[in-house]
C-alpha cells in the first residue's frame, strides 16, 4: 500500500472514532484536541485527520439537509437521515 494511503486511512478511523466520540460526551471540539496532539507527533497525520473529520461533517450536515428538505416536502416520507454505506466488511 502506498505510504499516502495508508496515512488517510489511518487519519480516516481516527477521524470517525473521534467523532463518535464526540457525539457520545457532547464536545463539539473534541476533533481539535485530538488534532493538537497529532499536530505535536505528525503535521502530515494532522492535516489528514482534520481533512477527514471536514470531509464527514460536511457529509453529516448534507444527510441532515437533504433529511429536512424531504420531510417539508412530504412529513411521512422520511423518518431519520439516510444510513451512508459502510466501508467496513461485513461478519
Amino acid at each position: 500500500m502506498a505510504q499516502g494511503g495508508y496515512i488517510e486511512e489511518l487519519a480516516d478511523g481516527l477521524a470517525r472514532d473521534v467523532l463518535e466520540a464526540q457525539d457520545k460526551l457532547g464536545e463539539e471540539r473534541l476533533f481539535m484536541e485530538v488534532a493538537e496532539v497529532l499536530a505535536a507527533a505528525s503535521t502530515t497525520l494532522e492535516e489528514a485527520f482534520l481533512t477527514a473529520v471536514r470531509v464527514r461533517l460536511a457529509e453529516r450536515r448534507a444527510r441532515n439537509f437533504l433529511v429536512d428538505r424531504v420531510r417539508q416536502a412530504d412529513p411521512g416520507t422520511v423518518t431519520d437521515a439516510p444510513t451512508p454505506p459502510s466501508n467496513e466488511p461485513s461478519a
